[in-house]
């Protein structure tokens, strides 16, 4: 049978790990997909290196549309990434009634849904496995083989340079300033770390993994986000002495109200396995009503494991080319026109747990009085501890953790506790989750 030819738009990191791995394991991957898989063009700007990679093996250029234009390109990955050109190409291809493996997670979430109507309309699949958690085949997980559950949660650490500085925090007592230094130096993070820190690259992913897991648009913009960047290493001492560790999740659960999309740091007990995820590995944790808890573990990022994601999508595309539209997996899990307009939650409504952390003068009475803001919220007291006074300091730590309570009545209680004469400075304030069965 004829091979499905390929073009490749971005030859980097990923993209050169594709093209290697592809060509290693031609034979084994031709067996399973039944037919040989060949990647026939190459775009990219560096084209003396993008030569130097695939030798003879294909075709280079420095045009893009050439290959989204190409009549024997049956399938076009996307690895350029960005939110403008990547774009364009992607509804070229598409109009060109050309299949689509990207790994572009960004675009998906702020512009899949216009993405996944022009491939409906031109009968074409767009695969987007190596998006989210890059080894880990987590949308398969979630779009396939647990296909028969009512997904009730989502909790995943989904961006390894977040979880690798967390990790080094906690291990070495370190600030967040010196561990970002080390992971730049490491290459983990990028000279501008803000997606990654601020949590929006985490939010692009759980974006994507939300609207599989509840058969809804993507609604990126309606995503809560807040990153690691405030985070201290006091803050990560106390969380390991009571228990938790302080990760970087994105959360996502079905609520009577609506559906919580959230990125955040979170305590999460240290006996729960995600909790021991350390450096940039990525772990998610799905709760579904039938199969209850399950956890996906791997390297979220990476040449390989990534370029893995990527081939998966390649068989995939390339078993179901054939196929008749109406019989193929859809987009997001459920069928376009089943899709839900279930709102998200603001985060004003939330309920959980919460660590708070306050500054106060050493005095008689102090306990009384912010217990008793707390009570007029409504908020009940878990656990506390207060903190010895270094000598000659008058200021202690007064460390609790809540029961569950909504968020809106946190955010009066700590507005009323700052106000307080006896409290030095800001609350410090950490959402926390169990992740248990119920």
């Amino acid at each position: 049978m004829k091979p499905i030819n390929v073009g490749l738009l971005g030859i980097g990191t990923v993209g050169g790990g594709t093209f290697e791995v592809l060509a290693r394991n031609q034979e084994e991957i031709t067996r399973r997909a039944g037919r040989g898989i060949v990647i026939t063009m190459v775009a990219d700007q560096d084209l003396e290196r993008a030569r130097k990679l695939v030798g003879k093996a294909a075709a280079v250029t420095g045009d893009a549309f050439e290959v989204v234009n190409h009549p024997d390109i049956d399938i076009v990955i996307e690895l350029i990434g960005g939110t403008t050109i990547a774009q364009q190409l992607i509804l070229k291809a598409i109009e060109n009634g050309k299949h689509v493996v990207t790994a572009n997670k960004a675009l998906l979430a702020t512009r899949g849904n216009e993405i996944f109507a022009a491939a409906r309309k031109h009968d074409v699949m767009v695969a987007f496995e190596a998006a989210v958690a890059g080894g880990i085949p987590i949308i398969k997980a979630l779009r396939e083989g647990l296909t028969a559950n009512r997904i009730e949660w989502i909790a995943g650490i989904i961006n390894g340079t977040s979880n690798f500085i967390l990790s080094e925090m906690r291990e070495k007592g370190s600030s967040f300033e010196t561990v970002l230094k080390e992971a730049q130096r490491l290459g983990y993070a990028e000279t501008d770390p803000t997606f990654d820190i601020e949590g929006i690259d985490a939010a692009h992913k759980l974006t994507i993994i939300a609207a599989i897991s509840f058969g809804i648009p993507m609604r990126f913009k309606d995503a809560y986000i807040e990153g690691i960047a405030n985070l201290t290493a006091a803050d990560i001492r106390y969380a390991e002495e009571l228990g938790y560790r302080i990760k970087l999740l994105g959360i996502t659960r079905r609520t009577a109200k609506g559906i919580e999309l959230r990125v955040h740091p979170t305590l999460i007990p240290k006996r729960r396995l995600i909790a021991n995820v350390e450096g940039v590995m990525n772990a998610i944790l799905v709760q579904g009503d039938a199969v209850g808890a399950t956890l996906y573990y791997g390297a979220g990022a990476g040449a390989y494991p990534t370029a893995s994601s990527v081939i998966a999508d390649l068989v995939d595309v390339t078993r179901m080319h054939t196929a008749d539209p109406e019989h193929r997996v859809p987009h997001l899990a459920f069928q376009p026109d089943q899709l839900s307009s279930v709102p998200i939650l603001p985060i004003t409504e939330v309920e959980t747990s919460y660590y708070l952390r306050l500054r106060v003068y050493d005095r008689p009475g102090v306990l009384a009085d912010i217990t008793r803001v707390l009570a007029d919220s409504g908020i009940s007291i878990d656990a506390m501890v207060q903190k010895e006074p270094s000598a000659g300091e008058e200021q202690v730590d007064i460390i609790m953790l809540t029961h569950l309570t909504v968020e809106n009545s946190v955010n009066v209680a700590i507005a009323r506790i700052e106000d307080l004469p006896v409290v030095a400075g800001k609350v410090t304030r950490i959402r926390m989750e169990q992740l248990g069965a119920n």
